[in-house]
């Protein structure tokens, strides 16, 4: 299987398509012959439109003749996870449940932006039903795999858009994380992932899990993560709750470095069980910050596990959201789901609301932390990535609180984080390290992870699923 120019990064594909020594057709074609290759192997998409990505090319191809491109991304090959509404193409967000036939008239505010700047849209990513696992698989889809290993899971929910990205499927992969959901397929996949700050992406139609949730990039580098962040969140007016749009560049003060930065490591956030192999590498990759120039120590954010508090909260979500879910629906969705759709009901409001007051002091403990600290970084996930098949990993000797005790904090309190490859397991499962900025603090966390990548390049290691 041909690996260039499939492998290229956006800001490689837009540099040849600006010097004419390739097209934007020959790199779709790329592309979208690498899922023909590889799509029955890792099961990454449940939509691809070859068709439409081949005229969307051609398009783009003509632009670039004319010395005009459309925006900043004319011509890249991009995913958009099936969650994520667009426009004349089915979102089934991964269940039976939804119709297929029907009108799909919208794009979502995220889609309709990469549309504007000229992405090839390839199709849709596959996810768990309605995004409930932090692995991919479902009653729709099936399974989907690690192209690392494909006996193991990408992680989830975005984990379609993780395998995609990681095994030249797409250049760009659009997913979304309301407790790790970019995070953990980024980990388990060596690819880079953003969580941006709630808000500064908008989004459309509301949801309830809204104040957890995000849209973000998934990419091979920090580079196009933060081209396209720069293309997603400028604004729309159907989301009332998006940051202000401040027409901010995260290319500009990509290359600033981050010496003189403090950064605050924590190994388990306090409360954590970490495999001890995850545990050495993120350890040895943390090193990194400070052959940068930072100044790195060792110390917890200082807040005891937030899970009890955080099911208390996503068990009220979900019993809103899916109070009209009959028995006869929840027959046929992932046994798994069900039972949190189930488990769900009775929730009464003073515990919904005392939860909600836990979720503000932790808010408030994380800005006063970042009053000392510029940073906090620690593994992304406890576990690199395990069986296809389980619906999450096995639980620690001491009994873990959580699945996934390092990303779900940060939806709480709505921070920025990413996801960076920072070295495989001896059995070449890749391992992420967690980066957290304070509130609002994207650019940073983009900065201190174009830092770390320069330092310890990641791209140029490649899986091979075949």
């Amino acid at each position: 299987m041909p690996e260039e120019p499939a492998f290229l990064s956006a800001h490689e594909l837009i540099a040849r398509y600006r010097e004419g020594s390739l097209s934007p057709v020959e790199a779709t074609r790329a592309t979208l012959d690498r899922i023909d290759a590889l799509q029955e192997r890792l099961n990454a998409y449940c939509l691809v439109d070859g068709e439409g990505a081949m005229a969307a090319a051609r398009a783009s191809e003509a632009r670039w003749r004319a010395g005009a491109p459309m925006g900043r991304l004319d011509g890249v090959p991009t995913s958009i996870k099936d969650i994520v509404l667009t426009r004349g193409w089915p979102t089934l967000r991964g269940s039976k449940t939804i119709e297929r036939d029907r009108e799909w008239a919208d794009d979502a505010p995220p889609v309709a932006r990469l549309r504007e700047h000229g992405a090839v849209l390839l199709g849709k990513t596959t996810t768990p039903e309605f995004a409930m696992k932090g692995v991919t698989d479902s009653p729709l889809t099936g399974i989907t795999r690690n192209p690392w290993n494909p006996d193991l899971t990408p992680g989830g929910s975005s984990g379609g858009a993780g395998a995609a990205v990681a095994a030249g499927m797409c250049a760009l992969a659009l997913g979304t994380d309301a407790g790790g959901s970019i995070r953990i397929p980024s980990s388990f996949c060596g690819i880079f992932g953003l969580k941006p700050s709630y808000g500064r992406v908008p989004a459309w139609p509301p949801t309830p899990f809204g104040t957890f949730a995000a849209t973000g990039p998934m990419t091979r580098t920090v580079a196009d993560a933060a081209l396209m962040l720069n293309a997603i969140a400028e604004p729309d007016a159907r989301d009332w709750n998006a940051l202000p749009y401040e027409g901010t560049d995260f290319l500009d003060r990509l290359d600033r470095g981050i010496d003189g930065l403090r950064i605050a490591y924590s190994p388990t956030l306090g409360y954590a069980e970490v495999d001890r192999e995850v545990a050495k590498i993120v350890e040895t990759g943390v090193e990194v910050f400070a052959e940068c120039g930072a100044h790195v120590e060792t110390e917890d954010p200082g807040f005891p596990d937030p899970a009890p508090f955080w099911h208390v909260l996503f068990r009220g979500l979900t019993q809103f959201a899916f109070r009209d879910m009959t028995e006869d629906r929840l027959a046929v969705m992932d046994p798994f789901v069900a039972e949190k759709i189930r488990d769900a009901r009775g929730l009464d409001l003073e515990s919904y609301l005392d939860a909600e007051r836990q979720r503000a002091e932790l808010g408030a403990h994380m800005k006063a932390f970042h009053e000392r600290y510029d940073l906090l970084v620690s593994p992304a996930t406890a576990v690199a990535a395990f069986t296809v098949g389980k619906p999450a990993p096995d639980r620690g000797p001491e009994g873990d609180t959580t699945e996934w005790p390092f990303s779900l904090p940060f939806n709480l309190t709505r921070q920025p984080a990413a996801s960076i490859p920072c070295g495989f397991t001896a059995d070449a499962r890749p391992v992420g390290l967690q980066i957290v900025g304070p509130p609002h603090g994207d650019g940073l966390v983009l900065r201190a992870a174009h830092a770390f990548e320069t330092a310890r390049p990641w791209s140029t290691r490649r899986p091979d699923p075949r």
